[in-house]
């Protein structure tokens, strides 16, 4: 979502990619990304600020998390990634949890360096 309230679909991944997040009781996390038509993915995107980069429609990365209740924020810190260059990154990002629905949004940049906040919705499954 554009500052504006426009939609802005994320280019690399589509507006609905296949995607699986893993939290751990022991702060382990893990994430991946996968548009569902690979067949028009852009090969290697530049990931906004505060965000990662996906490769030919692609995102994978996993490392440690805590939460801050009180602010509602949870703080990655990737050990691994896709993107060689985010391993040891340190990501904030706002998250609610409603019921089996986890939300997290991140103040980003579009690949035109536009101001956006994207949502990531994801549901239980186990």
């Amino acid at each position: 979502m554009t500052t504006s309230g426009e939609r802005c679909p994320e280019p690399t991944l589509g507006e609905d990619p296949f995607a699986l997040v893993f939290f751990d009781r022991a702060g382990h996390f893990a994430a991946q990304f996968m548009k569902r038509d690979r067949a028009t993915t852009v090969r290697t995107a530049a990931g906004g600020s505060n965000n990662t980069r996906a490769v030919d429609g692609y995102d994978a990365y996993f490392g440690t998390y805590s939460i801050d209740e009180e602010r509602g924020v949870v703080t990655t810190t990737l050990l691994g990634s896709l993107a060689r260059e985010h391993v040891g990154a340190v990501l904030t990002r706002a998250m609610r949890v409603d019921g089996d629905t986890l939300t997290i949004t991140l103040d980003t940049t579009s690949i035109g360096g536009q101001p956006v906040t994207r949502t990531l919705t994801w549901l239980r499954v186990g």
